[in-house]
Order: C-alpha cells, then structure tokens, then sequence
C-alpha cells in the first residue's frame, strides 16, 4: 500500500475588522484634502476669470466655493460624530440639511450662469483674453485628473459609513470633474476658434449638469453618476 500524502491544513487568513471610526477619521481626511485643494483652486479660478474675462473660469471657481462650503458643513457634520456625543437621529438630521443647502447653492450658480452668459453675449460682449486662459486650461487638467480620484475614495467611505451627506459631497467632486471637461474644452475652442461668444455658450452646457445634481442633493435621490 502507497502511503498517502497528508496535506498541512492552513487556517485561512481572517480579514481584518474595519471599524466605524476608522472610516470617520479618514472621510475626515478626504474632506481636509478636499478644502485645502477647493481653496487653491476656486481662488485661482476666480482670479483667472476675472483677469482672463472668461465666464467658464469665473463658474468653475464658483463651483469650487460651493464644493468648499459643502466641505465645510461635512466637517461640521463629522466633528459631531467624532465627539461621541451624536445621537443617530442628530447625525441625520444633519446630513439632509447639508444635502439640501448643496442643492440651493447649485441652483444659485445656475441662476449666475445663466444671467451672465446672457449678459456677455447680448450687452457687453465679452471677449476673452486666452493669453490669460491658458492656465485656466492647466486648471482644468488637475481637476480632471485628481477629481475622479478623489471622488472615488468618498464614495467607498460613504458607502461603508451609511453617510448622504459624504455621498453629496462626493457627488461635487464628480461634477467638478465634468464641469473640468466643459472647461478645457470650452478654452480650448476659444483659444484655436478666437469666438468672442464661445466663452459663454459653453458655460450654459454647465447647467443641465448643475441642475440634476442639485435635485437629486435636495430630494435625496442617488446620484446617476456615482453608480458608473
């Protein structure tokens, strides 16, 4: 008789446990990225805009005020679970009120596009400087390359934390990202084409994007784009 061959069992490897409040501590990292980056770049963008008369620069830096404000109310919002002294009644109660102020202050910067694109082409007349817009472009790039990334980290830790407000506050950076598209390719035209009126044009293609986002911020409904 063959002597059988006796395998080793190995005792398979347990996965370690994530707890709670390691997700918070990093949603809270997530978002200090997020106001650090959102500071620089809506200051940038503003000042480029305003320098460059560009209207796609002057709306790309207001959208980062309002992904800086929406950073801001999360914060708050994790502070409060960090304290331990949150009840999970409060906590929601806190994470519709930021949805919903997100979706006010888009429909806000719908309003402003909207209003001065009209003005630009109709009025004034605004001409953009591309010399100046250039580096609107540079800005555009960096935000179409970091922003998917950093959306994407969000939406892992709002799902494993249960969390809307995260999950709208992801939903900024993904716009950001489209509205980063719109930017460069807006700049772009403007830049090779040299139409006066193409600035503005295509800062009206910002608001079919700007409008979902903020119904769904404010109904609560999922966000199409987070499911891609």
């Amino acid at each position: 008789m063959s002597a059988k061959t006796v395998r080793p069992q190995v005792a398979e490897a347990t996965p370690p446990v994530r707890h709670r409040s390691e997700d918070v501590r990093l949603a809270l990292l997530l978002t200090y990225i997020t106001l650090g980056w959102m500071t620089v770049e809506g200051a940038a963008a503003l000042l480029l805009g305003w320098a460059s008369k560009s209207l796609l620069l002057e709306a790309f830096g207001i959208d980062s005020l309002i992904e800086l404000f929406s950073g801001g109310v999360l914060l708050s919002r994790l502070r409060v679970e960090t304290s331990g002294a949150a009840t999970a009644e409060h906590i929601e109660a806190v994470e519709r009120r930021a949805a919903k102020w997100v979706g006010y202050s888009l429909y806000a910067l719908v309003v402003y596009i909207a209003f001065n694109s009209g003005y630009g082409l109709f009025v004034a007349k605004r001409i953009t400087d591309t010399h100046e817009s250039a580096w609107g472009i540079l800005i555009g790039v960096v935000a179409k390359v970091g922003m998917p990334i950093l959306a994407g980290y969000k939406l892992k830790v709002a799902t494993r934390l249960n969390s809307r407000a995260l999950r709208a506050d992801a939903v900024e950076s993904i716009v950001c990202g489209y509205l980063s598209i719109v930017l460069i390719v807006g700049l772009v035209a403007t830049r090779i084409l040299g139409w006066w009126w193409l600035d503005s044009v295509a800062a009206l293609a910002l608001i079919p994007f700007i409008i979902k986002e903020a119904r769904a911020a404010i109904s609560g409904a999922p966000c199409s784009a987070c499911a891609k």
